[in-house]
């Protein structure tokens, strides 16, 4: 068997998250917002309901570009934007180039030693991020209601495969041990990212069809992106702390960290990041958990998804072999709503056989307690879930503002 580079790993675990690192998500709350703002990264706030907060600065920039501008120039001009210390190409629209500018700093808060941690936790957990990334991450966003639909409607809809390799920078960015410096592409990535979610607020609502199903007239809130970022850093730690993988405090906190400025990048306000894992998981019960449930176009999202790993002829990523992996991440509940039928042989070798698997893994367990197939048959599926989409991803990916939403 071939050996997968981090690097390769990496790049594959933005790949399978997908639509989930987008963060198209405009999710319903019946409840009150009621989380505090002193248990963010900027300790104090307002406390405004971020259901009615978008993006101020982005947004009219943006939707100036789209009416009054030529955005395939302004996309060609920003395709040559690659790597975080460059400097931004001439002849952008001034009051663009000034937004970008502005865009692209860290924060006071960054913390390099942090950052540097981050690359060492990656670099150990690679495989254990491309799948978690993938089928807990990607695959619970075709399950929050307005993100599906956002995803359904926009542009991006019409060509799954197409916005799959673009969307995946942003998982494998963060995974780099640049993803900040000037010579990484996370800043870029981010920044360009948020300029595209500035446009679909400004499209999606002039869509016929994402207009009769939503249920808000502006997508994308800061409660939406609040949602898509738990579904990320906050389900992949929670799974991993249920397979008891051991990950020392620092690890755990520095990866926390490279997600916290993420969310800053993306234009979430600081008094919306939570600052510990406490105060996630605690936001997460109230932003993320009540959202969860099937539309019709989180279904359609569903089946193209696990359709992918059988167009590139991998047999171990077989559309049952997926579909019983989403259901074992995200339960009965959520595979019933998907209509991911029940795999008989893969999901209850999943359910008895798993965690033992992944303690023979860290050397948690001395000896194999299952047999050397079925180990060998779950770490063949980690690595094959980690080359999905490699080929994608070697060519040039370039995250452009859209200008229309899906016609079909």
């Amino acid at each position: 068997m071939d050996q997968i580079s981090r690097r390769s790993a990496l790049k594959v675990g933005g790949s399978l998250g997908v639509v989930g690192a987008v963060g198209l998500a405009v999710p319903a709350r019946a409840q009150p917002w009621t989380w505090s703002p002193q248990g963010s990264v900027a300790g104090d706030g307002d406390g405004v309901d971020p259901m009615t907060v978008w993006d101020e600065e982005a947004d009219p920039i943006v939707a100036e570009v789209l009416e009054t501008r030529d955005v395939a120039r302004v996309n060609a001009l920003l395709r040559s934007w690659t790597r975080n210390g460059q400097p931004l190409p001439e002849g952008l629209p001034t009051e663009l180039r000034d937004f970008m500018e502005h865009a692209r700093r860290l924060p006071p808060w960054a913390d390099p030693a942090q950052l540097t941690t981050a690359i060492e936790f990656n670099a150990k957990r690679g495989l254990y991020l491309g799948v978690l990334y993938g089928f807990a991450s990607g695959m619970m966003s075709t399950v929050i209601p307005k993100e599906a639909r956002a995803v359904y409607y926009s542009r991006g809809g019409a060509d799954l495969k197409r916005r799959i390799s673009r969307t995946a920078k942003l998982g494998y960015d963060i995974g780099t041990a640049n993803a900040y410096a000037p010579d990484g592409e996370m800043i870029v990535t981010c920044v360009k990212t948020r300029l595209v979610h500035a446009a679909v607020r400004h499209l999606l609502p002039q869509s016929p069809h994402w207009s009769q199903v939503a249920q808000e007239g502006i997508p994308i809130s800061q409660n939406d992106m609040m949602v898509t970022w738990h579904s990320l850093p906050t389900t992949v730690m929670k799974h991993l702390t249920a397979w008891k993988v051991p990950i020392p405090d620092n690890e755990s906190a520095a990866f926390l960290h490279s997600w916290q400025l993420a969310a800053h990048m993306l234009g979430i306000r600081d008094e919306y990041i939570p600052n510990s894992w406490a105060q996630a998981n605690t936001q997460a019960v109230e932003v993320l958990d009540p959202v969860i449930a099937p539309t019709p176009e989180g279904i359609d999202l569903a089946d193209k998804l696990l359709s992918l790993g059988a167009q590139l002829d991998l047999t171990v990523l077989s559309k049952p072999i997926l579909g019983a992996f989403t259901r074992f991440l995200l339960g009965d509940a959520v595979g019933d709503s998907l209509r991911i039928a029940r795999e008989p042989v893969w999901s209850p070798l999943l359910e008895f056989s798993w965690g033992p698997f992944v303690a023979v893994r860290e050397g948690l367990l001395p000896v194999v307690p299952l047999a050397k197939e079925t180990y060998w048959l779950f770490d063949e599926f980690l690595r094959r879930a980690a080359l999905l989409y490699l080929e994608e991803l070697r060519t040039t990916i370039s995250i452009e503002i859209p200008f229309t939403n899906r016609t079909r």
